[in-house]
């Protein structure tokens, strides 16, 4: 009997040993799981593994700059950013996180090989491309290509755009003009001069964004 209960126990001690198995634990609120392991347990779910998500309703991360990654999820944590779907989706999942935590999301997804994305048809890349490189002179809208890069790859505090889902850049874009639902940046005052078509075609060049070839 006391053999039987004495297996018992080491099964036991197993199954939970296994329940609390950082290496596949979703706890947002163990600050011992890696960061890495958050990003395949739960960040996937949306973004994909590698960062590169399929539904434009969530932003790619893959290659995205760590500042800008680590700023917005500070923002999303202090509910700063109130974009709808910013608050419904993050402001739960980043409540607990640490600084260490959301640095170490930020290096993964840094680190992650952006893929490319849909084609848009020639006349919007060409619009875009335009808009991106040159700006709206008679709107005295600024180029995007000041900000973000030759390559769109970002720069710091500045996001990488590059293959980023056109429906998703249009939707921020709008939030901008909104004014209240993200933190105040120089792109509050942007998105005022620029046209819902103009968006279309600027986020669907940088949608199409194109690759190197190698």
């Amino acid at each position: 009997m006391k053999k039987i209960l004495a297996t018992l126990l080491v099964g036991l001690a197993a199954a939970s040993a296994g329940c609390s198995n950082l290496e596949r634990s979703r706890d947002l609120a163990n600050p011992n799981v890696p960061p890495a392991v958050t990003a395949v347990q739960v960040c996937s779910n949306c973004h994909g593994i590698d960062g590169n998500s399929i539904s434009p309703n969530f932003p790619r991360l893959a290659g995205q700059q760590p500042a800008y990654f680590v700023a917005q999820l500070e923002n999303f944590r202090g509910q700063h950013r109130s974009d709808p779907a910013g608050f419904e989706y993050m402001w739960g999942l980043s409540h607990h996180l640490t600084d260490d935590q959301i640095k170490g999301l930020a290096d993964y997804f840094s680190k992650q090989v952006p893929q490319p994305n849909a084609q848009v048809d020639a006349k919007q890349m060409a619009a875009g491309k335009e808009i991106y490189e040159k700006g709206i002179p008679a709107k005295e809208a600024p180029p995007c290509i000041t900000c973000h890069g030759p390559k769109a790859e970002g720069l710091a505090s500045f996001p990488r755009l590059a293959n980023q889902h056109q429906d998703y850049l249009v939707k921020q874009l709008q939030v901008f003009q909104r004014t209240d639902e993200r933190p105040n940046t120089p792109m509050t005052q942007i998105a005022h001069l620029i046209s819902h078509d103009e968006m279309e075609s600027v986020a669907g060049y940088l949608q199409a964004f194109p690759h190197d070839k190698k």
